[in-house]
């Protein structure tokens, strides 16, 4: 016959509420009744409370830095097709192992449409934020934005200093948008802060020697890509775009009916 767990004192619920222990609040009668009815060791109770409580915290910890992260869509390593990618396993498992973000390495992804650039960098940031990395997303258009909105009141530099506060900042999809002398300028200014201070990871379909088409100045183009290139992981995927090689064959499923 079970017995129903009776409550917490008040005194003691105050002080676990003072402590922010909600965890170990809200499972100490239970864990208390279990304790008494199976003759639990002190250690075997305290542990008890304690890895329940680091759990809950691990998992709202996790919980706050995947919404800070802002990824646009759920993508993961796990799912990521290597057999059918053009990326180095060797490669791969570096990248996978997120020494490169710890080392303060960059990594370049630059290849056509649908090969596999925006799953891996938001893979490796699922990773990093699982890791208990601090990680910022973005499409490189609505950095550029961001850092605009800095310049109505002088605060470019505090955005930046914001920004990174993140261990990885991503940038997606960079060059699908020529950018303007001024917006060339303000992503510089961030390159140039995250230089050896932060890991960027960025994907864009132009080549480096192709980038002269969305920065219109040469001079900043050229000192990007050298610090960029510096300390750097570059990738280059090719093939077939696994979006139109997955319609063709969802066409052939649907014929085959």
């Amino acid at each position: 016959m079970s017995t129903t767990a009776l409550p917490l004192a008040p005194d003691l619920v105050a002080g676990l509420r003072r402590l922010k222990l909600s965890t170990v609040r809200a499972i100490a009668p239970d864990v208390c009744q279990t304790a008494k009815t199976q003759r639990w060791a002190p250690d075997e109770f305290l542990r008890t409370l304690n890895e329940a409580e680091i759990s809950a915290r691990d998992e709202s910890n996790y919980q706050n830095r995947l919404k800070m992260a802002g990824f646009p869509v759920t993508k993961t390593l796990d799912d990521f097709k290597l057999q059918i990618s053009s990326v180095p396993k060797a490669t791969f498992d570096y990248l996978a192992s997120l020494e490169w973000i710890r080392a303060k390495e960059d990594l370049i992804l630059v290849g056509p449409a649908g090969t596999g650039k925006s799953h891996l960098l938001v893979g490796l940031g699922h990773a990093a934020v699982r890791a208990g990395l601090r990680v910022r997303f973005f499409v490189a258009s609505d950095l550029v934005e961001t850092l605009y909105r800095g310049l109505a009141d002088n605060s470019v530099g505090k955005v930046i200093d914001g920004l990174l506060r993140a261990d990885l900042v991503l940038l997606d999809e960079l060059g699908f948008a020529p950018l303007d002398l001024t917006g060339t300028q303000l992503l510089f200014r961030f390159i140039a802060a995250a230089y050896e201070r932060r890991a960027l990871g960025i994907a864009s379909h132009w080549p480096f020697d192709q980038w002269g088409r969305f920065l219109p100045e040469p001079t900043t183009a050229t000192s990007m890509i050298d610090r960029l290139l510096h300390h750097s992981v570059v990738v280059v995927t090719e093939g077939e775009s696994y979006r139109l090689r997955e319609a063709r064959s969802r066409g052939g499923e649907r014929h085959k009916k």
